[in-house]
């Protein structure tokens, strides 16, 4: 059974991570253009070496610990391991949009507790350990105190692609439309890693993305819920390892928030 060091440990465990995530940023910058390929409906995946590189440094410094990549799958996954997305954002990175970033989180017993978040593009940066707070460059972060919806900036996940995708943005589409006639602003930056952790940073308000894995989500879930956001799925059950739905939101707007995203409010 895997094992991590205590609470104590956790410290240089994100000194490891951040290694792992220059590691990675340093891979992006030096390959050029990264070779794309197609792995589904309009659904794109760059180079590989990244999340390669990432896995046999992790594995070298913490060979007790397993990993599960978007991209090659788990390996020794047990109470402990490394989630890792490459490149989220893939799109927006084909397409010279800088809205993209690389997401690394520690997992224990399904729950993060080491996260990094890297924007290479735009040169931001978050951390969060748990029960320690998230940080960004300029300090320790904290979710917005609007207290409004009418007030509130509120990011969208992508509509889906690829099998049931219709089906997937009819529900999209309905909650938008309810969002687009009480919230101030709706964006949608194609990457759960930013969504999440502008939420922390109080970019935005809030966040609801209807479709995500556990490497989309765990390192933006620590840091938000870090920095005082309320995390949960759609229907407002505490977000947990195995949720594919998330809304990540200052508590102010919480309750306001899910009656809204409510299919029969």
């Amino acid at each position: 059974m895997n094992r991590m060091a205590p609470a104590t440990g956790r410290q240089a465990l994100l000194a490891i991570a951040e290694n792992a995530i220059s590691l990675a940023r340093d891979h992006i910058s030096r390959a050029g253009p990264l070779a794309v390929h197609d792995k589904g409906d309009r659904d794109r995946v760059t180079d590989i070496g990244i999340e390669r590189a990432v896995r046999a440094y992790l594995h070298e410094q913490t060979p007790d610990i397993g990993f599960l990549g978007e991209e090659e799958g788990s390996t020794d996954v047990g109470r402990s391991m490394w989630t890792l997305d490459p490149i989220d954002g893939t799109s927006n990175l084909v397409h010279g949009v800088p809205l993209y970033a690389v997401s690394l989180a520690l997992v224990v017993d399904e729950r993060p507790v080491v996260a990094v978040i890297d924007l290479p593009a735009l040169h931001m940066h978050y951390t969060a350990v748990s029960g320690a707070g998230a940080y960004s460059a300029h300090g320790r972060m904290s979710a917005s105190v609007t207290t409004s919806l009418a007030d509130s900036f509120v990011s969208l996940g992508d509509y889906a692609v690829g099998t049931d995708a219709e089906d997937k943005n009819r529900d999209q589409m309905a909650i938008t439309t309810r969002l687009a006639d009480r919230v101030e602003r709706i964006r949608m930056f194609g990457s759960a890693a930013i969504d999440l952790a502008w939420v922390a940073e109080g970019r935005t308000d809030a966040t609801v993305i209807l479709s995500n894995n556990p490497w989309d989500t765990a390192a933006g879930i620590l840091i938000a819920t870090e920095a005082r956001a309320l995390a949960t799925d759609i229907t407002g059950q505490p977000h947990s390892f195995q949720s594919t739905t998330t809304v990540a939101t200052t508590p102010e707007i919480a309750d306001e928030l899910l009656h809204l995203l409510d299919a029969n409010p």
